[in-house]
């Protein structure tokens, strides 16, 4: 899928003059993808946890350098056909490549599909070497219900919240055996209907741990992140090797929605209950969501 295709301008004169102005710049970062930057780390979920908050407090920093178009390329999920020349357009000038480039040091993107897409894990373990992932969890009911909000805002989504999450289980049936054996596959459902889906951490987690090692691996409590973001942003920062620095902590990509049915909540809750407990377990009291 093209960029001209996936892109809609967003709203506001300041933010649309940036946006064309960053598209106007496309031909030239095409031809100059191989003296541009790769990734040195992905903040790779979960979905509505707070990757975009996360994303702009690092992209403050001056060493870090921001995406071309937006927090997230998507080559690891749902753009994985195109090549890594059109991969590497989307990022910065290297300033090893380019010497009259100084800036910046370091460069990441943020998909939330990431963790949860069956193949993205190896697709960026075998085309970034030593990559560093951040991951973020929220609640694991609070953020179905979020992503529920979120997908039906922007059109994906037209049934109410429980009849989604009661459809989940056929939507998604065969599905992943489908995009792991089909790299050419893709799943709207899998991608913005997964709300139960997505909330089981403790598999995905283990998953990355597996791949990657604990330690190219930093995975934050999204409740923490909010009440403490300058603590977790330094800690941040020193996962990924960058000198302190004091970013401005908003809250991004927030939504308002009615609060969820204490019944729903209940069976989600129930559904979530062994990852909850395994989740503890890998991560400590931090990350425990258990509800009684």
């Amino acid at each position: 899928m093209s960029e001209q295709r996936k892109r809609t301008p967003p709203k506001g004169m300041k933010r649309k003059v940036a946006y064309y102005g960053r598209r106007a710049s496309i031909p030239f970062a095409r031809a100059t993808a191989s003296w541009r930057m790769l990734p040195d780390f992905l903040i790779v979920g979960a979905q509505r946890a707070g990757t975009t908050s996360m994303y702009n407090y690092l992209a403050q920093h001056p060493d870090v350098g921001r995406v071309r178009l937006s927090k997230g390329v998507h080559y690891f999920d749902t753009n994985a056909g195109e090549s890594m020349s059109w991969y590497r357009s989307h990022f910065p000038l290297d300033p090893k490549k380019v010497p009259f480039k100084s800036k910046p040091t370091h460069v990441g993107e943020g998909a939330p599909y990431y963790m949860f897409h069956p193949l993205a894990p190896e697709r960026y373990d075998a085309a970034l070497p030593g990559v560093k992932l951040i991951a973020i969890l929220r609640d694991p009911v609070e953020r179905a219900h979020s992503q529920w909000a979120h997908e039906t805002a922007r059109g994906f989504e037209q049934l109410p919240f429980d009849q989604a999450l009661y459809q989940e289980e056929e939507r998604l049936a065969g599905v992943e055996e489908r995009l792991r054996t089909d790299p050419t596959a893709y799943s709207h459902a899998h991608q913005h209907q997964s709300y139960a889906s997505r909330g089981q951490y403790a598999p995905q987690i283990e998953r990355l741990f597996d791949r990657f090692g604990r330690d190219r691996v930093h995975v934050i409590a999204a409740p923490r992140m909010f009440s403490q973001p300058a603590a977790v942003y330094a800690e941040t920062l020193s996962f990924l090797g960058l000198r302190p620095f004091e970013a401005v902590y908003e809250v991004h990509n927030a939504r308002k929605y009615p609060t969820i049915e204490p019944e729903i909540a209940a069976w989600l809750a129930d559904k979530f209950a062994a990852s909850n407990a395994r989740l503890v377990e890998l991560l400590g009291p931090d990350f425990d969501f258990r509800r009684d």
